[in-house]
This record gives structure tokens, sequence and C-alpha cells, in this order.
């Protein structure tokens, strides 16, 4: 097999901490009087704390009124918020079919790696009890650029010591699948939805993912190029 690394986005690929951001990000909505709804929510999967608090300013037409130390002040508060939800987290709350699939990629001998934005990704792994399973989980506080932005791919690519060709990227939201590709990677995608480039192996849910059908996807791929 030529693949020789699987690297994971964290939020709606491994489990959903999707409703927890919600939570949080609508606890403090509601709190300085911003309109905030799932569908809003929709629009922050992927992107960092600091990008999602600055499209909820957009849609509430007051970007620009708020000075740093505030910024960075609803930003603590939001994490705080959101660490106090996924504290709560166990085992159970796995997407299906992930844990299988892990077990899969470690009995064929690949490497496993976390890209994800979340600051949060060693807690939400903890509560998960998946933190043993990755070789290695990318530190968020050094990644600069944040997805569509390729550099958390190519962070796990080199702190695994392989090339990106060879590492396989799964994600659930378009940025991440940009994000993916710009790094020359293959891109598995969760439901996403597509608006610009689609994934080259598109699944419907992580109860598809399955080693054998990801392999024979990418070797269709490289007979291509």
């Amino acid at each position: 097999m030529s693949i020789k690394a699987v690297l994971f986005d964290l939020d709606g690929v491994i489990t959903d901490t999707a409703r927890y951001h919600f939570l949080a990000w609508k606890e403090l909505c509601d709190k300085n009087g911003f309109h905030f709804t799932e569908k809003d929510n929709e629009r922050l999967k992927g992107v960092s704390r600091r990008r999602s608090l600055e499209i909820i300013l957009e849609i509430n037409g007051v970007s620009g009124m708020y000075d740093e130390a505030t910024l960075s002040a609803m930003e603590t508060e939001k994490n705080d918020l959101y660490v106090q939800l996924i504290r709560q987290m166990t085992p159970d709350d796995v997407l299906p079919g992930v844990s299988s699939f892990l077990a899969e990629c470690r009995a064929a001998g690949l490497r496993l790696a976390v890209a994800s934005a979340s600051r949060n990704a060693f807690t939400v792994l903890e509560g998960l009890q998946l933190l043993s399973a990755f070789d290695y989980v990318a530190d968020a506080g050094r990644i600069s650029r944040t997805k569509p932005d390729p550099e958390v791919f190519l962070d796990c690519a080199a702190a695994l010591d392989l090339p990106p060709e060879k590492c396989i990227g799964v994600e659930d939201a378009q940025a991440g699948i940009e994000a993916i590709k710009a790094a020359g990677m293959f891109a598995v995608g969760i439901h996403v939805d597509v608006t610009t480039i689609a994934p080259d192996l598109p699944l419907a849910s992580t109860e598809e993912l399955s080693l054998t059908r990801i392999s024979d996807a990418y070797g269709k791929r490289a007979q291509l190029l």
C-alpha cells in the first residue's frame, strides 16, 4: 500500500463538538445581544476562534466596533464556556465507525495524526480516550494560518516525516478539503457541502470509512495522474 498515514480533522470527523461550540457561542451572543443561529454556526466549521468571532460580528453588522482587548475577552469567555462542556465527553461521543477505522489503519501499519484548528484537541481526545491512538496531534497554538491554508496538514506530514502525497486527509468542511488539496494530499470528505473543490472520495458519514474503499479510490486517482 502506498498510503502511509491518515490525517484526521477533529470536529465532525472523530467526534461532533459542533453542538458544544454552538452552545458556547450562543451563550456569549445572548449575553452581548448578538443574533446567532444553528445555521450561522455552520459557517464556523473548520475555522479559528478569532475568525469565528469575526464571522459572528459580520452577521450582526458590527465588524470593527470592538477593540482588541474586548475581542480577546470574548474569545476567552467563549472558550471557557466550551471547555466546561467538552469536559463531559466520554468514549460514547466518538462518531460511528471511527474506532474500528482507527484499528483498521493501525493493523495496516499506517501512521495517524490529528490536523485540527482546535486549541482544545488534547482535552477532547483525552475525554474520548483516543489520545494514545495517534502518533501526532497538531498544536493549534503553533499553527499561524488556518484552513483553507494547508499549514496544519503539512505540519502533520512533517511531524510524521512523510511526503504529503503519501498522506490521506479526512475532513467534513469545505475549508478543510481545500486545505488538504492545497497540501497535495488525497482528500476524503465526510458529508461535505461542496461549494468549490470536491473531495477525492466523498462519503455520507463516518460509518462509511473503510481502508479498502479509500485505498481503491487513492489507487485509481494515482493511475490518472
